[in-house]
């Protein structure tokens, strides 16, 4: 499959919900994670994949071994791999978060311009 599209809510109701695996993804990891007010996500690390965070509603609280950090909605937060980390949701909601993990690096600007009649559509002129 070239695309794919779901929704938060389209992906279950656990806490753990498979991002890569519904869209079809093979490039990187993503999950969204929903953590319950006043609950700790276990503490971990990776040995090869970094891991980038995305608050996307709620409040979270990263542990890391030199810092605290505090995000709201809208917060990102990158760590690399081997760095321990631990998040916690404050409350008073539901912690949602995007996670993706990948490894070896940036691929560089790659980008090309594509066929207007490749699309089902032509976008307005406007």
């Amino acid at each position: 499959m070239a695309y794919g599209h779901t929704t938060i809510e389209e992906l279950g109701d656990e806490s753990f919900r498979k991002v890569r695996r519904a869209l079809g993804i093979t490039a990187f990891g993503a999950n969204v994670i929903v953590i319950q007010p006043g609950i700790t996500g276990r503490a971990h690390y990776h040995e090869e994949q970094d891991e980038l965070y995305f608050v996307h509603q709620g409040q979270a609280i990263f542990d890391l071994p030199e810092e605290r950090i505090e995000l709201g909605p809208g917060g990102l937060l990158h760590v690399e791999s081997t760095t321990p980390r631990r998040v916690t949701n404050p409350g008073p909601d539901e912690l949602v978060m995007l996670v993706v993990g990948a490894k070896d690096g940036y691929v560089g600007r790659d980008g090309a311009p594509a066929n207007p009649k490749s699309f089902l559509r032509e976008l307005d002129a406007d």
